[in-house]
């Protein structure tokens, strides 16, 4: 029996070395199988890992190459985002915002904010025009009546306006030789700011003398640009309010959102009563920075009235659009009277107490005929109010006229009389 075992061992050999040559070059591969197992199971099951392996592999490596290609790209985003941002800091004239309501950071919202400081120029040499037509059309007067002292301050009103030309003309040089990186000259910015408001007033002083003294209410604000500089101040705080009425007339065409035509904040609460359109939003009241969406329409380029009534019982608020009622809610801010000692801002939405401006939510068009009560209006009264009735009544908190009102920043006034010059 050994001797068979012996033979059939050696004719194995010679079958394994006659086999081997026809499959030229071969390697040994060792592989640990379990005891009970079949060599050829065994084989098989042992391909499918290498296989799965592979595959693993080539999907890692391609799953490398594609993060590669990735982050190139981001780093190309950043190297973009870093240098808009080096101009921004560089170019923008506008403050940093300090909060707010609902502001998205590094989003710019409003499609018409000046987007740098050949825009802003652009926009002061539009108003340095927009001021020599007006002198032109002073000058024609003193010329058709003989005013010596109207001849005298046109003269000193067209030097100083030379004077902005070339201080317009030199920030234009500045700006087009100086490198990212570098700030504006603030200081020279609240210069010409500070002169076009002196302009707007002197011209404004002029305008009243030439045409016999308009009447005090007589009168509209312009806000020719979004920017977080011009804006209109009320001389006298709010008292304490359980209920309130406000109406005035507005025009604007701005978009996305006309900004903000009033805001009144208070120590501890920015947001105590603001009326804003905002981005894409529609237009909202907020008291006490509570909210309540309104159902105006006013982006038209037309003049429009609108009215708002609102009660501290139930927070029960009515909404007028050119006399006509056009929506109602409650539970807007019920019970918290308004708080007195605030400040009223025409054309900025307040972060801060008197401050705190946001270009994004400026209001951009005209408001005239602001007038508030310290009562819920009847629908008749607010009817009168939009149609220039005799018997409309002026507010008897806050009444419209230009002894009550300062304008800054190039917030300009002009003649108006509702209902005549309407659209």
């Amino acid at each position: 029996m050994e001797r068979v075992s012996w033979t059939l061992f050696l004719l194995s050999l010679t079958y394994l070395e006659g086999s081997s040559q026809d499959f030229g070059q071969t390697q040994f591969i060792c592989t640990s199988v379990p005891k009970d197992m079949d060599l050829c199971a065994a084989t098989m099951q042992n391909s499918g890992p290498a296989e799965d392996l592979k595959t693993t592999v080539m999907q890692l490596r391609e799953t490398v190459l594609q993060q590669k290609e990735t982050i190139m790209n981001q780093k190309e985003t950043i190297r973009e985002l870093t240098s808009k941002l080096s101009r921004c800091e560089s170019q923008s004239v506008l403050e940093p915002v300090t909060g707010g309501r609902r502001k998205e950071p590094g989003k710019n919202t409003m499609g018409d904010v000046s987007r740098g400081p050949t825009d802003t120029l652009t926009q002061l040499g539009q108003t340095l025009a927009t001021l020599k037509q007006r002198l032109e059309n002073l000058e024609q007067y003193s010329r058709n009546n003989g005013s010596v002292q109207a001849n005298s301050l046109k003269d000193l009103l067209q030097n100083k306006i030379d004077d902005m030309e070339k201080q317009v003309l030199s920030r234009v040089n500045t700006v087009e030789e100086s490198k990212p990186g570098q700030r504006n000259d603030t200081d020279q910015r609240n210069r010409v700011e500070s002169t076009l408001t002196s302009l707007h007033q002197r011209i404004n002083d002029l305008e009243k003398g030439s045409k016999g003294n308009r009447p005090l209410d007589k009168f509209q604000i312009t806000f020719p640009l979004r920017t977080n500089y011009m804006y209109a101040k009320v001389k006298k705080s709010l008292p304490e309010m359980y209920a309130f009425s406000f109406c005035l007339w507005i025009k604007s065409n701005a978009s996305p959102g006309v900004g903000t035509p009033f805001s009144y904040a208070v120590p501890g609460q920015a947001n105590e009563l603001v009326l804003i359109e905002w981005g894409n939003n529609p237009m909202e009241i907020l008291i006490n920075d509570k909210v309540a969406k309104l159902p105006f329409i006013i982006n038209d380029g037309k003049w429009h009235h609108i009215c708002i009534t609102w009660t501290t019982r139930d927070g029960v608020w009515e909404a007028f659009q050119d006399g006509v009622l056009r929506g109602t809610g409650e539970n807007l801010a019920p019970y918290h009277p308004i708080k007195p000692n605030g400040v009223l801002v025409l054309g900025q939405e307040q972060d801060t107490l008197g401050g705190g401006f946001d270009a994004t939510q400026a209001f951009v068009g005209e408001l005239a005929n602001f007038n508030i009560w310290d009562r819920k209006l009847t629908a008749g009264e607010i009817y009168n109010l939009a149609t220039c009735n005799n018997k409309a009544q002026a507010g008897n908190v806050l009444s419209w006229s230009e002894s009550n009102i300062d304008v800054f920043g190039g917030a300009t006034k002009w003649t108006f009389e509702p209902c005549r010059q309407l659209n």
